[in-house]
Order: structure tokens, then sequence, then C-alpha cells
């Protein structure tokens, strides 16, 4: 009885192919694995270049918004805290009378 390992009994049983159709199995291995490395290598430039570019570009506009809307917001609170709860709803200038209701 002949001890073989996995390796040596998967290499014997490629000698029943014949030798074209082996280098063209070789062929398309090597050439399937350097194509993966290259969509691999591509694919992290192409992530770091978006996620540097948005943190760059579009992260600031989305603080300065969110800025801008909780300084609305603080303002809100403080007209509707001197002025009674009816400020912010009727949207008129601090200080000055409502509209007069058109009467016919």
């Amino acid at each position: 009885q002949l001890d073989e390992t996995l390796s040596e009994r998967l290499w014997g049983l490629t000698e029943m192919f014949p030798e074209g159709v082996r280098s063209a199995a070789g062929v398309t291995f090597d050439c399937s694995l350097s194509l993966a490395k290259k969509v691999y290598s591509f694919t992290r430039t192409a992530l770091w270049i978006g996620t540097t570019s948005f943190m760059i570009l579009v992260l600031p506009v989305v603080f300065e918004t969110e800025k801008l809307q909780l300084e609305q917001q603080q303002q809100l609170q403080q007209r509707q805290i001197l002025l009674g709860p009816n400020t912010g709803i009727s949207g008129g200038m601090p200080g000055m009378l409502p509209p007069p209701s058109a009467k016919i």
C-alpha cells in the first residue's frame, strides 16, 4: 500500500488530461488570479478616494447645515420664551403687532 498525500494524488490525476488542456487551465487560473488582484487593488484605491473625498467635500457641508438648523431652533426657542408661545407660529417680527384681520 502506497501512502500518498492529497496533493500527490491530485497531481497524478492531472496526467489523464492532455498537455494542451492542462496548460490552458494553468493560463486561465493565472489570468483569473491576476484579474482578481487588479480588481482588489482598484477597489481599494477607489474606496480610499471616495471616502476621503466625501470626508473633505461633503462632511463640512453637513456639519454647517446641522449647526445652522440648531442655531435657528435656539433662536426660535428664545423668541418663544421672551415673547410668548404664539410668536413661533405667527412668524411675525418680534415686537410688532400681528396683521389686522380683514373685515368686510
